[in-house]
């Protein structure tokens, strides 16, 4: 076995590297997480996550979780409304499509990759610096000033990975979509007309250049996009994401036309986050000679927006391949595996992009068309 008396190191305990770890623990490998926040208790914010039937869901039943997942997520139907809050069309899951892409929360599924590890294989607190050679093996850094060795190295750590530097030369390009995420607590109460529009449906609306994309049962929140056309530079000027009254009146401004249940959403708001979207161009070949054996998986590897779905999908692809490339005996080095691995991603993960490129160009003006899966 590759792996057999080597130490991997993790960066990163997002849902993609969690899983990475369970994969190659299921094959006996020492593998270690670091992660930079403070614990396991620490929130993260965003919208939910559906996992697909032929990738995702894959993966986690290779992993032996897909059970646990079923358990966790929420079957989801769609509604889609005009900007006068007038309902054009609705569609409920139904007990034949309900496990196609249910939704489910990001602390709920960290948690549940979290149960399936074995104790201690995080370790939080970790903002990782810097990789460095040290006798053969990697010497990993961290801002706190601790260091930890290891044989090979797995940046799992999102799009402004700092490991990505030691695997390839590309560089993080802005699309041109801006998205601002919000969140309403007891949106029953603070919100009700636009919650009651939503009807334990994700709910969507087009308008004006303006994609509104929301979801009421996202754990005890409900959590909502507004996406549109913008460059980073103006965004920056226009928006103070330190003065969340700022973010109302720019939203509140920009949906001027739109119907009251939206503003009130706005208005209702406890917290924003701007995210420009981003995407990490895969057409040239990652570094072949490097010093010790270091890869990326996930985000890492090839970010891209959520237009199509496809981040966390093609991650976990991403870490059920390099761990069998890893474990199974066909390759007579990790560097071998590794670069099977990277050779077979950038295949997949830029078909991922491109669907996701073609979204992005129409999504102001969508079709809907995900709808016929609810028929």
């Amino acid at each position: 076995m590759l792996l057999k008396n080597k130490k991997i190191a993790i960066i990163g305990a997002g849902p993609v590297g969690l899983t990475m770890a369970r994969l190659l623990q299921q094959n006996g490998a020492d593998v270690t997480v670091y992660e930079r926040d403070k614990n396991a208790q620490t929130r993260i914010s965003g919208g939910t996550l559906d996992l697909h039937k032929a990738t995702g869901q894959k993966v986690m039943q290779k992993a032996g979780l897909l059970e646990n997942y079923y358990a966790m997520a929420k079957p989801m139907g769609r509604t889609v409304a005009d900007i006068n809050g007038n309902v054009l069309l609705s569609k409920n899951p139904t007990a034949e499509n309900q496990y196609d892409n249910p939704e489910i929360n990001r602390n709920d599924l960290r948690q549940l990759l979290l149960a399936s590890l074995i104790n201690d294989t995080v370790v939080w607190d970790r903002k990782f610096i810097e990789l460095k050679e040290d006798n053969g093996k990697w010497l990993l850094q961290f801002e706190n000033g601790i260091e930890v060795t290891a044989d090979l190295v797995i940046g799992a750590n999102g799009g402004m990975s700092v490991v990505r530097k030691y695997s390839t030369d590309a560089k993080i390009e802005y699309t041109g979509t801006l998205i601002i995420q919000g969140e309403v607590a007891f949106p029953e109460v603070e919100c009700p007309e636009f919650y009651q529009l939503c009807n334990d449906t994700i709910l969507m609306t087009a308008g004006d250049g303006n994609l509104l994309v929301a979801n009421p049962k996202n754990g005890n929140v409900l959590s909502y996009s507004v996406i549109f056309k913008k460059s980073a530079a103006s965004a920056e000027t226009e928006l103070n994401f330190k003065d969340k009254e700022n973010i109302i009146s720019f939203l509140t401004d920009r949906f001027a036309d739109w119907h009251e249940s939206y503003k009130q959403l706005f208005r209702s708001t406890s917290s924003f986050v701007l995210w420009p979207t981003r995407k990490i161009a895969l057409d040239k070949p990652w570094k072949k000679k490097r010093l010790l054996p270091v890869t990326l998986i996930g985000d890492a590897a090839h970010i891209m927006p959520p237009f199509a779905g496809q981040g966390l999908n093609i991650g976990l692809v991403d870490a059920l391949l390099l761990s069998d490339n890893l474990t199974n005996g066909a390759f007579e080095t990790i560097e071998d595996a590794i670069y099977d691995y990277e050779k077979q991603m950038m295949v997949y993960a830029k078909e991922a992009q491109l669907e996701t490129a073609k979204n992005e160009a129409t999504m102001i003006y969508p079709n809907f068309s995900f709808l016929k899966n609810y028929e």
